[in-house]
């Protein structure tokens, strides 16, 4: 996994974590890449510091737990881009999703982004009837809350 400041052509600076510098290099000459804060496509990186290693740097350990617990930790923090930049973006309508998104899919309500509560029960019901729901990140407020 590799980490690429990106910048649009708004100014904005965010961060993104690539497979490799070549799924980076896919994504963006298919002009896949997405501003996290206005959604342009027009992204490019940004100029990175080096991470230089100082005389007291260790060589660590990769143990399979530990890479596994490095890949846990860049999922959580994707995952967390991702529910924010769905806050900030879309209209939460809470517990009326799955009523919001019928209206919007048959054309009865605005078509927008939004977000929301839905039972697993309802979740299936929207995608048999064809329209696309994609569960959102947890929070970790919410995780823990629950335990």
């Amino acid at each position: 996994m590799i980490k690429y400041s990106l910048i649009c052509e708004n100014d904005h600076e965010f961060e993104a974590w690539f497979q490799n510098s070549e799924a980076y290099d896919k994504l963006a000459k298919l002009n896949q890449l997405e501003c996290t804060v206005c959604g342009t496509n027009a992204v490019t990186k940004a100029i990175m510091a080096p991470n230089i290693g100082t005389k007291g740097n260790k060589k660590q350990d990769v143990t399979p737990a530990t890479q596994a617990k490095a890949k846990q930790a860049m999922f959580t923090a994707v995952a967390a881009q991702v529910r924010d930049y769905v806050e900030k973006n879309f209209d939460d309508v809470g517990k009326d999703f799955p009523e919001e998104a019928r209206k919007i899919h048959y054309g009865e309500s605005e078509e927008r982004g939004i977000y929301g509560e839905a039972t697993p029960v309802d979740a299936k019901e929207l995608i048999d009837e064809g329209i696309d729901v994609v569960p959102l990140p947890a929070d970790e407020k919410d995780k823990e809350s629950v335990n």
